[in-house]
């Protein structure tokens, strides 16, 4: 059983890729300590997480918490260790999409993941951790997400005026905080992107790591960051003027590959 285990539960666009990054490349030092599940162990929790967060269906709550369930039975022991589960997505779809307005489903979501953690390692400690931003930064990194994965065409000032709410993850953390009975640790990006250990370390402090142990973990390379304004506006004007998935995709493909050259 593991004695202590830390829900990640996002909030997106908020460092997670680099953190994720750095706990995979540090793994094999992490090992005796740490026990993983990242993106990749929780695609079938992740997917009824997305579909809860759009429609807030009890039926899609039924599936989560089966397949969260699921994932937990399988677990190994993991004596003594910290349990990390780490996915920007267990708190839903990133906001922004025509049907997710906010992390409104994020309470309920780490509610139910608490509640099955709690029931399975009934003397664990267990605890959420989110990575939080301030709101203008995440509004434009959203925006740049969405433009880059969807076929958004709106521009960033009219995103910004929309989803305003969504980005007081400061509040929403608070709610969640209200609401899940386990403690509730945030950490700002603005802060602990400056760290050691970038956006990993406020994580890998919580798992109360021997002090070698930590000295010893390298941080991953930022990951997924913002490009310049002039991109993001060619990559709207792509969404807007190529409605082929296949020519659009190429061709957002081939400005993303300049901005990267340049």
């Amino acid at each position: 059983m593991p004695r202590r285990i830390i829900i990640h539960a996002g909030f997106h666009k908020t460092g997670t890729s680099t953190l994720q990054a750095t706990l995979r490349e540090n793994r094999t030092a992490l090992k005796k300590h740490v026990a993983l599940r990242l993106r990749w162990h929780l695609r079938d929790a992740l997917a009824a997480a997305r579909s809860y967060s759009t429609n807030q269906d009890p039926l899609a709550l039924v599936k989560l918490q089966t397949r969260f369930g699921d994932m937990v039975n399988a677990l190994p022991g993991m004596p003594r260790r910290t349990l990390v589960i780490s996915a920007e997505e267990l708190a839903g779809h990133l906001p922004g999409r025509p049907d997710v307005a906010d992390y409104g489903a994020a309470p309920v979501l780490i509610y139910a993941y608490w509640e099955i953690l709690a029931a399975r390692y009934p003397k664990a400690e267990i605890m959420v951790y989110l990575s939080t931003r301030a709101p203008d930064a995440w509004l434009a990194s959203a925006h740049w997400e969405h433009v880059k994965a969807s076929t958004m065409t709106m521009d960033l000032d009219t995103f910004r005026d929309r989803f305003a709410a969504a980005a007081d993850l400061d509040r929403i953390a608070q709610d969640i905080a209200s609401r899940v009975p386990a403690p509730v640790h945030t950490h700002a990006l603005e802060q602990s992107r400056d760290m050691p250990l970038g956006p990993a370390e406020p994580l890998l402090s919580l798992c109360d790591l021997p002090l070698t142990v930590m000295a010893a973990l390298t941080p991953a390379a930022p990951a997924n960051q913002r490009p310049d304004r002039d991109v993001v506006d060619a990559l709207i004007a792509i969404n807007r003027d190529l409605s082929d998935p296949e020519a659009r995709t190429q061709a957002k493909a081939a400005v993303l590959a300049e901005a990267n050259a340049a």
